[in-house]
Parts: C-alpha cells; sequence; structure tokens
C-alpha cells in the first residue's frame, strides 16, 4: 500500500539526488542556479555550496530508508531550504542581473520545503496518534 511515508521515501530519494545535481545544474542553466559569471568551478563559494548540497543529497537519500528516525535531518532540510529561497529571492530582486533565481534554485528550494514539511506533518501525526 502507497502511503505518506512511502511517498516521503520517494521524496526524499528525488530531493537526495537533485541536491546531489547541483553542480550540472549550474553547467546547464547557470543563471537559474549559480551566482557567478563563468563556469561552477571558477567560484570557491559555489564549490563550497555544491560540496554541502552534495552531503547533505546523500544523507537525505540514506534517510529515505527511515525518515522516522531521520525526522532532525529533514526538519534541518525545510527549514533550511526556506531560509535559503527567502535570502536568495531578496538578493535577487535587490540585483536585478539575478532574477534567473526567481525560475531556478528559488521556487525548487520553496517546492523542497512545501512537499518534504507536508508529507513529515502527515507522518508526524501519524507517530502521534499511533504513539
Amino acid at each position: 500500500m502507497i502511503g505518506r511515508y512511502s511517498f516521503l521515501q520517494v521524496a526524499l530519494v528525488l530531493f537526495g539526488a537533485i541536491f546531489c545535481l547541483v553542480y550540472p545544474l549550474a553547467l546547464v542553466w547557470p543563471s537559474g542556479w549559480a551566482w557567478h559569471e563563468g563556469p561552477p568551478a571558477a567560484s570557491q563559494y559555489y564549490m563550497m555550496i555544491v560540496g554541502v548540497y552534495a552531503t547533505l543529497g546523500l544523507f537525505l537519500i540514506r534517510a529515505a530508508s527511515n525518515p522516522a528516525a531521520n525526522r532532525s535531518l529533514i526538519w534541518f532540510t525545510i527549514w533550511s531550504s526556506l531560509v535559503h529561497a527567502a535570502i536568495m529571492a531578496v538578493q535577487a530582486l535587490q540585483n536585478p542581473q539575478h532574477m534567473g533565481h526567481m525560475l531556478g534554485d528559488v521556487p525548487a528550494l520553496l517546492l523542497v520545503a512545501l512537499v518534504l514539511g507536508l508529507l513529515m506533518r502527515g507522518v508526524e501525526d501519524r507517530n502521534i496518534a499511533t504513539g
């Protein structure tokens, strides 16, 4: 039976894989995923972000095997995605050359937060009811 818990597992694997692909996304669509001119590797800052997101992505994929045991990681992903998206949106609005992010990584991070938040809420409601 496919339920909210199964959807959460699928979402964790999907978003984890996408987080691992931040570097290739910047190659394909730099105005939506990179904050500097030139190739992604030209920015030391960007490469640090790639490393952090790839690590988070691998841990989200691992968390999919037992989301209930990895609630803290999942909630960190939700809240850090919201904060990251909010900061990027403000910066993009202040710098017209970065408006591509309003169609790229800003809505992507909001989608991650929304989907994981809704799925986690249902899982935690179920745990409270059965706990």
